[in-house]
């Protein structure tokens, strides 16, 4: 009778309002062109910050599900990317350079991070929740800088990228850069169908109504650390493919700052959009370089941008391409 109702109970959730493909297809097809400016121009530096911004994309899309669906800030999401950029250093270290393994271990090592924090931290909400977050993340950070053995505070050089059965398939910028770009659009979908899916309805439920959704029979503690790992094992991917690029972990890709530029990109783009999620990750990366060729600043440039998109597009940049009007 019990397992009826919630049944029922689920299927009167609110569904999603289903977004157009448009934007987003227009956003991987001009991504998927960049590499034609790299052919005629003098330089590569263009497709590698474009790389570097479509990274940070896979971090923003999966604190944007964490955020977007289940109401979940949190401070200490770049720990994530440290974790899984750690993974590869490490065991590019011990001589093991195999992408199957190395990917596994880094997904794997922030996944438990993410149970390990989450299972704690959202026994708390609000406030308490973003504290406990950062205070994580902080924890993190100063633990990367006490691996001495792998270089501290001054990070760690990898001596070569993964390789698939033993070749190097991913060394070539064009490969990365088209591989970088798959593993965004595989993440963007997967979060679309998360976020579509009953799962997510009960994430959203509980972020507007937990009261409601826990007197028809749902509990969401375990929604919420689901929704809390899966987040952070798409950070950890970020990390993986950062590392990789660079060639190159610090804890730098941990602090707090980072954490803050990650929700920047969200809000940015716009909550629970996904989509500008990635807009505003590639606007937060492209800006910065940009900025800090003219000055070292440039967020005293960036900031007030913010702060009009906060005032007068509401939605975040997505929001006000798609013509969203909010009270």
């Amino acid at each position: 009778m019990q397992d009826a109702a919630v049944e029922t109970s689920a299927r009167e959730l609110p569904r999603p309002r289903v977004a157009s493909f448009a934007l987003p297809a227009l956003l991987f097809a001009l991504l998927a062109l960049t590499p034609l400016i790299g052919l005629v121009g003098p330089e590569r530096y263009l497709l590698g910050l474009v790389t570097r911004a479509m990274i940070f994309a896979i971090a923003a899309i999966g604190l944007d599900l964490a955020l977007g669906c289940g109401g979940l800030v949190s401070f200490g999401h770049a720990a994530f990317i440290g974790i899984g950029g750690y993974a590869a250093g490490i065991l590019n270290v011990a001589g093991i350079d195999d992408v199957a393994l190395v990917l596994a271990a880094s997904l794997g090592a922030s996944a438990l991070f993410a149970l390990a924090t989450g299972s704690i931290s959202l026994k708390t909400r609000g406030v308490h929740f973003i504290m406990i977050t950062l205070a994580f993340g902080q924890m993190a950070y100063f633990v990367a800088n006490s691996l001495k053995a792998y270089g501290g505070d001054d990070g760690l050089t990898l001596t070569n990228r993964v390789t698939l059965v033993g070749r190097d398939v991913f060394g070539g910028t064009y490969a990365f850069f088209y591989l970088v770009l798959a593993l965004l659009i595989l993440v963007y979908l997967s979060a679309r169908a998360i976020s579509a899916s009953r799962f997510g309805r009960v994430l959203r439920g509980a972020k507007d109504n937990e009261t409601r959704m826990a007197a028809i029979g749902f509990n969401p503690y375990p929604f919420r650390l689901t929704a809390y790992v899966i987040s952070g094992v798409m950070a950890g991917l970020a990390g993986f493919l950062l590392a990789e690029q660079s060639e190159f972990v610090s804890p730098a890709f941990m602090t707090w700052q980072r954490s803050g530029d990650l929700i920047i990109m969200v809000m940015l783009g716009g909550i629970a959009s996904l989509d500008g999620a990635i807009l505003g990750a590639l606007i937060v990366v492209l800006a910065e370089e940009m900025l800090a060729g003219v000055t070292e600043h440039w967020r005293v440039i960036f900031g007030p941008f913010l702060v009009l998109v906060a005032l007068f597009a509401r939605g975040g940049l997505i929001g006000l391409v798609r013509g969203r009007r909010h009270g």
